[in-house]
């Protein structure tokens, strides 16, 4: 019985993670499709309504570390039910709005904060508490969450935002759909393994949880602290700020509005991306599965450099209908969009072990920090020279670095995988 409970459990727990990260990517799947809404019912410029969505991408990755020790100190199921919650509210709360700090407030901070806590350092922790072995394959399948939700989320948000209720009703679906995961995290979730008396997945004995005492926002900056000591944390971060840049910060926010700029339908925009979705799906199960037999280094170091090439011919492609150069820019994109993902939390887990939940929070703090500054940074180019064109190459450029980043990490021993790092 408790062998077929340790292959039921922990794959269960990924299910209802993966369940999560889709509800949650909701939200997150309306920026890019509810830019110009916006605009023609407030006016409001497209550096106005990019520093809503920057602030919301910075405290989604700034909130990410916090989180996770929050998780550690208090348990996944309360500190995901209330972000699921906030998520719900700032979105429902946002069809009252008449204002653009009103829209900094709902879009910008609450949702941000809820997303936040229920992101990348989400599926660090699962994977890390909840596998030994296929640990790179459940990252890619929970990384691959936010593709879904975007799959499922952005077609509807864009067609609704077109709809006789307009984007209030997107909203509202979203704010639906964030609520009903509520009750599912709280009466579903386990904290741990050892609660139910059993190994993680592909190990043999049960492993007591660790005990968190004191302040979790301590834990985190002590984490921080101690990380922030060695160069593979840095390389890991400045790359992965690069990743948030040319993933979240520019394309998913900014690709439909500048789609829309050459002649392309709206809708058409977001298929799309809801296209690249799919093949994200599809890339990043690939890349967790690959994590576990390639070294993590070099599936990066390729990774960028392919985004690289696509973000810097992209500019080429757009045209106001689907030609094949766009079908093959969304295939080779989609595959890579959040591919970067499974190696880089497999490289914190190889260099900080235990401590990798919280280490990788704060990787993930870089990213959605790099994509705060690409939004905003491309909306302004928006607005200063009428074209997004040198956001795009820009983007490229700065992934090409990115692959000389990953390249220089150097692999780490394998006791590194079970120790805690220490505050000094």
């Amino acid at each position: 019985m408790t062998h077929n409970k340790q292959l039921i459990w922990p794959w269960m727990i990924a299910g209802i993670g993966f369940a999560a990260l889709v509800g949650a990517a909701g939200f997150r799947s309306t920026p890019g499709a509810l830019v110009e809404p916006l605009q023609d019912e407030f006016g409001w410029s497209t550096g106005t309504i990019g520093f809503a969505m920057s602030v919301n991408l910075a405290l989604y990755g700034i909130t990410a570390p916090f989180a996770t020790a929050l998780m550690e100190r208090f348990g996944v199921r309360k500190v995901t039910a209330g972000a699921m919650a906030l998520i719900a509210l700032g979105s429902g709360l946002t069809v009252y709005m008449t204002a653009a700090w009103q829209l900094i407030l709902l879009w910008g901070v609450m949702v941000g904060l809820g997303a936040g806590s229920i992101s990348l350092g989400f599926v660090a922790t699962i994977g890390t508490r909840w596998f030994v072995k296929r640990q790179g394959l459940v990252t890619g399948v929970l990384s691959a969450g936010g593709a879904t939700g975007s799959l499922i989320f952005l077609p509807l948000v864009t067609a609704l935002s077109e709809s006789a209720g307009g984007w209030r009703s997107a909203a509202v679906v979203v704010a639906l759909v964030a609520a009903a995961a509520v009750p599912m995290v709280l009466f579903f979730f386990r904290e741990h393994p050892a609660d139910l008396g059993i190994p993680p997945y592909g190990a043999e004995e049960v492993v007591a949880p660790p005990a968190v005492t004191g302040s979790a926002a301590r834990h985190a900056v002590d984490q921080l602290k101690s990380a922030a000591r060695t160069k593979p944390f840095w390389f890991l971060a400045v790359s992965f700020f690069i990743c948030g840049a040319t993933t979240n910060g520019i394309v998913f926010t900014h690709f439909i509005p500048a789609a829309h700029d050459h002649g392309m339908h709206r809708v058409t925009a977001a298929g799309l991306l809801a296209v690249i979705g799919i093949f994200d799906l599809v890339g990043t199960i690939l890349s967790g599965w690959l994590s576990d037999h390639i070294n993590p280094r070099i599936l990066l170091a390729v990774f960028y450099v392919l985004r690289g090439v696509s973000l810097l011919v992209l500019p080429q492609v757009f045209d106001d209908k689907v030609t094949g150069f766009m079908i093959v820019f969304v295939v080779f994109y989609g595959l890579d969009f959040i591919a970067t993902v499974p190696p880089t939390i497999t490289l914190c887990r190889e260099h900080f072990g235990m401590s990798a939940p919280v280490v990788f929070g704060w990787v993930f703090a870089a990213h959605q920090i790099g994509a705060a500054c690409a939004s905003t940074l491309a909306g302004l180019a928006r607005d200063s020279f009428g074209d997004y064109a040198p956001a795009w190459y820009t983007a490229g450029l700065l992934s090409v670095g990115a692959a000389f980043l990953s390249m220089a990490i150097k692999r780490a021993p394998a006791e590194s995988e079970t120790k805690t790092l220490t505050p000094a």
